[in-house]
């Protein structure tokens, strides 16, 4: 079939085009980095992606199935969470408009329309849109991320293993549920295969409080920091700090806001079954030894995918 992605040669884009082209279909993608096509051999179409309806829609052309991996983490300048929302519509128009069968589209778990927080209900806003396209569609919702190029896992074992101490949002005792990126590629794929409207939760099988989650990442990397409790906007101060040496944005109050209410766990049963433990054993040798750069991954350009 010829597929389209959104961000293919960016994060989970990369890792569901990486399994489309091994099933031998034709895949083009909508990108803001068409100079990294040369990760899969330049066998990806790179159009811009511009949010232009009728470009996006002419690109989409003969596409059967579209997976869209599009959001952004925190506003920039006029890339926006809000500007976000009104660009998946365009989005999802497009494709509409071009006869697309089937969307896949990557969400995030506990959406909701009446949230404070803007990547909470945008998420909500942008499943409402694909649902009343009128297309066939299977939506996607992960918690947080783990592997190879992950953010917040890595940079966590970053600091941990450089400063004695790791300044605690609160009390720690709220919960994480990571997912392994090959997995949610993997549940994209099959998603993709099916018929049926459906919406999953895609979640590990590993829960932790965040304390057992600085813990666990310390006694891999052989470390052992000092966790100190304090005041959640103490420790986003510190984190903003250090976000001015490594030229980055480490922490968001919006991301403080929803870690802290459990917005980064499931109720559904895990499908995906790698074990973050397990992961971290596998890779401690490399885990955390260099930082990670959200704004370097992303905004070469004025928009990325997520």
């Amino acid at each position: 079939m010829k597929i389209a992605v959104t961000g293919a040669f960016s994060y989970s884009g990369k890792y569901i085009t990486r399994r489309l082209l091994a099933q031998g279909h034709e895949v083009v993608t909508l990108t803001n980095h068409p100079e990294r096509s040369s990760i899969f051999d330049n066998k990806v179409k790179a159009y811009p992606l511009n949010f232009n309806e009728a470009e996006t829609t002419k690109a989409l052309e003969g596409v059967d199935t579209f997976y869209n991996t599009y959001w952004v983490r925190f506003d920039r300048g006029t890339n926006t969470q809000p500007a976000a929302v009104e660009n998946t519509r365009r989005l999802i128009s497009s494709a509409k408009k071009a006869g697309v069968k089937r969307v896949v589209h990557i969400s995030i778990a506990n959406p909701d329309i009446n949230s404070h927080l803007p990547y909470y209900w945008g998420k909500a806003e942008n499943e409402k849109t694909v649902i009343e396209s009128g297309m066939s569609y299977a939506i996607l919702r992960p918690t947080v991320l783990f592997g190879i190029e992950d953010i917040l896992i890595n940079n966590i074992a970053y600091l941990v293993r450089r400063f004695p101490f790791f300044l605690q949002m609160g009390d720690g005792k709220y919960k994480i549920q990571p997912v392994y990126i090959e997995d949610l590629a993997d549940l994209a794929v099959e998603a993709a295969s099916r018929n049926d409207n459906l919406i999953w939760d895609a979640v590990g099988t590993d829960i932790f409080t965040f304390d057992e989650l600085v813990k666990t990442i310390g006694k891999t990397v052989n470390k052992n920091p000092m966790i100190i409790h304090t005041h959640p906007r103490i420790a986003l101060t510190a984190a903003q700090f250090l976000s001015l040496f490594v030229r980055d944005v480490l922490l968001t109050p919006e991301e403080v806001d929803g870690l802290m209410a459990n917005l980064l766990v499931s109720s559904e049963p895990a499908r995906c079954k790698t074990s973050l433990r397990k992961w971290l054993e596998e890779n401690k040798d490399t885990v955390g030894t260099k930082y990670a750069s959200e704004l370097k991954k992303h905004y070469l350009k004025p928009a990325f995918v997520s």
